[in-house]
Formats: structure tokens, C-alpha cells, sequence
């Protein structure tokens, strides 16, 4: 997602640089194509897991950070996205609060759609690394350094004010959104990957998982 949204800037003009990213990310779909998402049965049974993170002016041009979400059920990715934010972020914390709201409307809308299809055990999780906009996302009286940010971004907040969502710290190194946020080494690529719940589509796993789904 974070490849297809990089090369789709300059679709009116595209500079020769974009068409060579257009072919890798057709290697690498190729080099993919065995792979699918396994939805397990009885993992984390109704429980909604999602991961929001920020890239801080990641896209050096217009100085925007690029918000990155994910949406996890049974074990695999159901939801996600990798999109530009609205305005310039000053800040690591409040690219951060942006990421997490946007992730805050992605979760309400998934947690609607699959409450009228299997029953959810436990609040939905939104997982954030950032220390500090996870503290601003709890407080409900506004800061001296959130002043300038829009109040449409403290949706998180709200949510976690009427204890409709938890959201909880998590390491860096276990942030599942940073696949959609900027380009990582092939290590820590597939190391994302297979925690989003991508396998190879060989014979044993096929065996293994009979009794699962597969998208």
C-alpha cells in the first residue's frame, strides 16, 4: 500500500524514477503471488487488534508525514491503508495523534460492520509506540503544545473517553503499521508480513490450516 500510494503522486507528469518503483513493485508482486492471508478460527476470538503509526514528514517534497493503519481479526489483516496526512505536522507526537485518529474512524466503522456478523469478546486495541500521544489521547483537557492541532483529530480521544476503545503502548519493533509508512529491509519486511498473517500457499500449509480461512 505504501509503495502504490508513493508512486501514484504524480500520475498527470510521472518523472522516470516513478516508472522504475512501478516495476519493482510488479517484481514484487510477482514474487509474492503464492502468498495469502490465513484468517485462524479460534485466535484472539472477538477481539479487534489495530496499529496506527506515523512517518514525521516523511515525504520530503510537501513536508507531510504519511499515516499508516492496520485492522487485525483471527490472526490476519482485514482492513488497512497508507495515506498522506491532511496538513504538516510540526511534530513526531502530533503526526502520531492524526495517525491514531484515522485509525479510530477505521476501527468504529470494522467494529459495526463484524458486531453484525460474530460476536466481539473484549474492546477493540489500538496499538500506538508513541508515549506522548498516547498520554494526550487519554487526557481529556487540552495541552499548551495541541493547541494548534485541529479538534477533528482528537477523535481517539474521544473514543477512549467513552471507553469504547483501549489503546495501549506498543515497542517500536512490534508496530505492525510501519510497513505502511515507509520502506523497511526485507528482515523486518517479512518479519511484518508474516504477523499480518501471510504465508506461503505451499502443500503443508495447506494441511495445516484446512480448517482455516484464506483470503
Amino acid at each position: 500500500a505504501y509503495a502504490v500510494g508513493v508512486a501514484s503522486r504524480n500520475l498527470e507528469n510521472p518523472p522516470k524514477e516513478d516508472w522504475v518503483k512501478v516495476k519493482r513493485i510488479f517484481r514484487y508482486l510477482k514474487g509474492t503471488a503464492r502468498l495469502s492471508i490465513v484468517y485462524r478460527r479460534n485466535f484472539k476470538q472477538g477481539v479487534i487488534e489495530t496499529y496506527s503509526d506515523a512517518d514525521h514528514a516523511g515525504d520530503t517534497t510537501t513536508g507531510r508525514s504519511t499515516t499508516g493503519v492496520v485492522c487485525l481479526y483471527a490472526g490476519g489483516a482485514v482492513s488497512w491503508l497508507s495515506q498522506r496526512q491532511p496538513s504538516v505536522s510540526i511534530s513526531t507526537t502530533e503526526a502520531e495523534i492524526v495517525a491514531a485518529s484515522e485509525a479510530s474512524r477505521e476501527l468504529v466503522w470494522l467494529k459495526r460492520l463484524l458486531s453484525g456478523i460474530v460476536k466481539l469478546q473484549a474492546k477493540p486495541e489500538l496499538h500506538v509506540d508513541n508515549e506522548a500521544a498516547i498520554r494526550l489521547s487519554q487526557n481529556p483537557e487540552f495541552h499548551r503544545r495541541t493547541k494548534h492541532i485541529s479538534t477533528r483529530h482528537f477523535f481517539a480521544r474521544e473514543l477512549v473517553g467513552n471507553k469504547e476503545v483501549d489503546i495501549k503502548k506498543i515497542a517500536t519493533e512490534f508496530q505492525l503499521a510501519d510497513v505502511f509508512t515507509k520502506p523497511l529491509a526485507k528482515p523486518r519486511l517479512k518479519m511484518i508480513r508474516e504477523e499480518l498473517g501471510m504465508v506461503p500457499e505451499d502443500e503443508e500449509d495447506r494441511k495445516t490450516s484446512a480448517n482455516e480461512g484464506k483470503c
